[in-house]
């Protein structure tokens, strides 16, 4: 949403000969749009200085953050919020039931996991495609369509009788959470201005990941205790379609004035650039899921990922020459990346992420494979990140406004570090779980919801606009990546290890075994290189956002101007670190 105009008849002299000066520098800077660069930077920084010099005068009210009412705002955060839940809601209770799923349709265990990453391919590769489409052809209607496919692939899946038809399902279903969940992230952006209520916005919409996993376990564990798995599918089914519902009737329409001229061929889709993204994407995470299942040394595998890498640099060279000649609006825009703090945000998402993710996977390795603790025995065990979500979320929504971007992540980037240290060091496995296990659950969702939130904010601050929705998708795709990778090298790291303790091949390292030390020597290997992930996003922190400003504070009156075809040039008056140029 555009931050609205000053009103120049209700505002002191020096604040309108300060406007009127930021108004002449962005008609120059519309004015050569199609120009030199070089002047348009000058024109920008000129712009940028004169909006930082508006002041807020002392006897004019506040104005408010909320583009709605207190209760329309809150409506609408809890049911964007629903795509993040039912996203890790869908991969944790799955992940629970996979057994159960296995005996009743008959499928190995070799071929179990394509249950869950059927989901995570085609969630992770079509993030960018649909956060473009989102941006152009409308956030609400993208958000809308992707809650009600997510809703009716669920609803069917658990009624297929088959492998194939299964995981078929399990695929269009990550299809539906690639178009809802970064579109999430794209409405809160464009609906509520830098402050409080954008800061409790996204701290919200961060909490609802561990929520949906705490909440995912808890389901998972009690249907399949006491009725059919299948209804598992049809409760996440209905929640999705309360989701749709709640959409359709709370999301604002759209606003038309950031896309005045229709869609038109210059910011229409680049399908050749999401082809080449989403065909490179796809091959490298599947490569990376199966290379641990079939071999690293099979041909195919490293097949792929080169054909990966290559694809994915085509896609990089397309985007630049496209947002040079300005032919057709890109997929991306690869200026962006040109800032300094925004490269090292993506990183820092995707080691994060990958460090996090880890944790919890080899977590869950030691309580229900190494002890041998039932399904809803575990589930309580990671209870305290439900609770602690929400807490942190409260807490965060705070600090954002108040705490420097880097003393954020770097506070949360050192928890989750900590977390798996507590795994991987040498604690005797008998040690009471609220010795060590309960303070890593408690750490780690608390690293998450700090650094998450922090991310995805800066990213909004940083991105124009027109951009929400594809900077949501940026973020997500990258924390794909690094789990995918993250989750590989783990895998090979815990099986190599196990396999030498056991004096075999790692082709017959075998699987976890209860009280096993091999088994035991495996997964704290895992863990000391989710630790290692940790430690590489914590000093990507200090070394390129150190100094770097409180990406949450309400910033002061912006300087306003028309969407133009350039929107890579964003002009930041916040003094947050945007992107500019």
């Amino acid at each position: 949403m555009a931050t609205p105009a000053v009103d120049h008849d209700k505002i002191s002299p020096h604040r309108q000969s300060a406007s009127a000066s930021a108004s002449s520098a962005r008609e120059r800077i519309q004015a050569r749009s199609e120009g030199d660069d070089s002047e348009l930077s000058d024109e920008l920084t000129d712009t940028t200085n004169v909006a930082q010099e508006i002041p807020h005068d002392d006897d004019e009210p506040p104005k408010s953050d909320l583009p709605f009412s207190k209760a329309r705002c809150i409506a609408l955060v809890a049911t964007v919020t629903g795509a993040s839940f039912l996203n890790t809601l869908s991969g944790q209770a799955v992940v629970i039931i996979l057994p159960t799923i296995g005996r009743d349709l008959s499928i190995p265990d070799t071929r179990l996991q394509w249950i869950v990453s059927a989901y995570s391919l085609t969630f992770g590769c079509f993030l960018l495609l649909w956060g473009r489409i989102a941006d152009i052809y409308g956030k609400r209607r993208m958000f809308i369509f992707g809650s009600a496919w997510f809703a009716m692939t669920m609803l069917v899946n658990p009624f297929l009788p088959n492998e194939i038809a299964f995981d078929l399902f399990r695929g269009l279903s990550g299809l539906g959470a690639a178009a809802n969940v970064p579109t999430a992230i794209g409405i809160l952006g464009t609906t509520f201005r830098p402050g409080k209520a954008k800061n409790y916005a996204f701290s919200c919409y961060s909490a609802g990941a561990p929520v949906g996993a705490v909440f995912g376990n808890l389901l998972a564990g009690f249907v399949s205790e006491y009725t059919s798995w299948k209804w598992v599918f049809v409760i996440m089914g209905l929640l999705a379609v309360i989701v749709t519902v709640a959409a359709f009737f709370i999301l604002p329409a759209p606003n038309h004035t950031l896309h005045d001229e229709g869609v038109t061929v210059k910011n229409s889709v680049d399908w050749l650039g999401a082809g080449l993204v989403t065909v490179g994407l796809l091959a490298l995470l599947f490569a990376l899921t199966q290379g641990n299942v079939v071999g690293w040394r099979t041909p195919w595998i490293p097949v792929l990922i080169v054909v990966s890498v290559i694809l994915v640099t085509l896609f990089v060279f397309w985007q630049r020459h496209l947002e040079k000649t300005k032919k057709r609006a890109p997929i991306m825009k690869v200026s962006v990346f040109h800032s300094t703090k925004f490269s090292a945000a993506m990183a820092i998402m995707a080691l994060f992420f990958s460090s996090f993710n880890g944790l919890l996977v080899y977590a869950t390795y030691f309580y229900q494979d190494f002890q041998g603790l039932s399904t809803l025995q575990t589930t309580l065990r990671f209870l305290p990140t439900g609770i602690m979500g929400v807490i942190t979320a409260l807490v965060v929504s705070q600090l954002l406004a108040r705490v420097p971007t880097y003393l954020l992540l770097a506070v949360g980037t050192f928890c989750v570090s900590i977390s798996s240290i507590l795994f991987a060091a040498p604690i005797p496995p008998e040690t009471t779980y609220w010795a060590y296990g309960f303070p890593a659950m408690v750490l780690s969702v608390f690293g998450a919801d700090t650094t998450w939130p922090s991310l995805i904010l800066f990213t909004s601050h940083s991105l124009p606009q027109s951009d929400q929705a594809l900077g949501g998708a940026l973020v997500n795709a990258m924390g794909q990546v690094g789990r995918a990778i993250g989750l590989a090298v783990a895998t090979a790291i815990q099986t190599a290890v196990m396999a030498h303790d056991r004096g075999v091949d790692v082709e017959e390292a075998g699987p976890v075994i209860p009280w096993d030390s091999a088994s035991l020597a495996g997964l704290r290997a895992a863990e000391w290189w989710n630790f290692a992930l940790g430690c590489a996003a914590f000093v990507v922190v200090l070394v390129a956002f150190r100094g770097s400003g409180v990406i949450g504070k309400a910033g002061v009156v912006k300087a306003q101007r028309r969407p133009t075809e350039r929107d890579d040039i964003v002009v930041d008056s916040t003094g947050d670190g945007g992107i500019k140029g």
